[in-house]
């Protein structure tokens, strides 16, 4: 069984090219990919999440 990959918070805001507060912006509207807080305090976002919030915002600019 293999885990999902986990992607830093920084990561994603450089794929996706949003600033921070854009990001934090976008995520109280609900229209963020999930965030996940590790134990540790840290924040992921899981590969499937983001590949999935792409799809979605392709298909609501077509």
């Amino acid at each position: 069984m293999s885990r999902q990959p986990m992607l830093k918070l920084a990561a994603v805001l450089e794929e996706i090219d949003m600033s921070r507060a854009a990001f934090y912006r976008m995520r109280a509207r609900g229209q963020a990919p999930r965030l996940r807080k590790l134990p540790n305090g840290q924040l992921r976002v899981s590969r499937a999440d983001l590949d999935a919030w792409w799809k979605t915002c392709e298909q609501n600019a077509a």
